[in-house]
């Protein structure tokens, strides 16, 4: 086998292991994985919301995942670790997931993005910007796509490397709707910026946007008012039984 052939299929199987992962370990919170292969074991680091997950009763789940992916994918000696995530709103994975998960709730997407993305500016991004792009106006309507985005993100050439970003769909009642997320983190050092990045400022229409956890805790207390509110009414044009 030539050097070039092995290098592909050493690439396209790490690949599947990283697919493999962010499915099975979904539910634990998956963020990222780096695998790293030495002469004698390949280590895998999972960062996680809950690596207590991952790891399992007794150390239960992670020896089955640790021969599920030495059977299936022909890696011998995987050494599988599992830490948590440092900070949950520079993640592009985990914020990707939480506006999936608002918007297969039934709310509004133009301001889930803006309050993700003054979350994640908040916490120190140099810069960030969602998509969003599908059926966002209605079932049956065309597929269109929303941008929002604050302070330097590259795009091209070797500092777009260095940019984080992770993309997951979401399955409302209109259709598949694609959320792709980049972060550049705190403290990246681009090859083509000399010193320290200006701070950046977020744009007043961003620093404004509310909570969307609070908007749809409030929006679920007045639902929950209206049934209450109908509930009583359709109670009252009830006619009342006649005394013999």
């Amino acid at each position: 086998m030539g050097i070039e052939k092995k290098f592909i299929e050493d690439s396209i199987s790490l690949y599947r292991v990283s697919q493999f992962l962010e499915t099975e370990l979904d539910r634990a919170g998956f963020s990222r994985v780096l695998i790293q292969r030495t002469p004698m074991v390949t280590r895998i680091n999972v960062e996680v919301m809950n690596p207590g997950k991952v790891i399992g009763k007794k150390g239960k789940s992670i020896r089955d995942l640790t021969d599920a992916i030495a059977n299936e994918f022909g890696i011998k000696d995987p050494q599988i670790s599992a830490s948590e995530v440092g900070n949950p709103s520079l993640e592009p994975r985990l914020m990707a997931k939480k506006a999936c998960r608002f918007i297969e709730m039934g709310k509004k997407i133009r301001p889930i993005l803006h309050s993700l993305l003054r979350e994640i500016m908040e916490n120190g991004a140099l810069g960030a910007e969602i998509i969003a792009s599908g059926k966002i106006a209605a079932k049956g309507g065309r597929s269109k796509s929303f941008r929002v985005f604050a302070g330097y993100i590259p795009k091209a050439g070797e500092p777009a490397r260095l940019v984080l970003q992770n993309h997951v769909t979401a399955y409302p009642k209109s259709g598949a709707i694609g959320v792709l997320v980049r972060i550049v983190a705190p403290n990246t050092v681009f090859p083509d910026k000399v010193g320290k990045m200006k701070k950046i400022e977020i744009p007043k229409i961003i620093a404004s946007a509310e909570d969307v956890e609070n908007v749809a805790k409030r929006n679920e207390a007045d639902e929950a008012k209206e049934e209450e509110r109908k509930a009583i009414a359709e109670k009252q044009k009830r006619p009342h039984p006649q005394k013999r």
